[in-house]
């Protein structure tokens, strides 16, 4: 099935930077959305990004202004340019995706990876 492994989670202070980048791998029909969620203890895991094959990006309020998604469809990758951030934003960020596990599959399955931690902090 298919594996997704994120990196590029790290400290940073307020107002710096981040990239996360998840690549995509295994025997998969096709990836139809990737993106990324983030979990604080206490919350539920919450949407921050996501971008359909062919269509356009869809972010959280908080972060529209600051955050950009990127995807290389035939790489089967996706990143997240965090900018200013924020200690609000610290939280462990999935990566995922809604795919068709194989062409005899009639629904789309969801995967994700396993987490990278993001913490923001002077």
């Amino acid at each position: 099935q298919l594996q997704l492994v994120e990196s590029g989670g790290g400290l940073v202070q307020p107002g710096g930077s981040l990239r996360l980048s998840c690549a995509a791998s295994g025997p998969i029909f096709r990836v139809k959305i990737m993106g990324w969620y983030r979990q604080t203890p206490g919350k539920q895991r919450e949407l921050v990004a996501e971008i359909p094959s062919g269509g356009s990006p869809n972010y959280s309020d908080s972060v529209k202004a600051r955050f950009t998604i990127s995807r290389d469809s035939a790489k089967n990758t996706v990143d997240l340019q965090m900018n200013s951030l924020k200690p609000e934003d610290t939280a462990v960020y999935y990566c995922y995706a809604a795919a068709r596990p194989s062409l005899s599959s009639l629904i789309d399955r969801n995967y994700w990876g396993q987490g990278t931690q993001v913490t923001v902090s002077s």
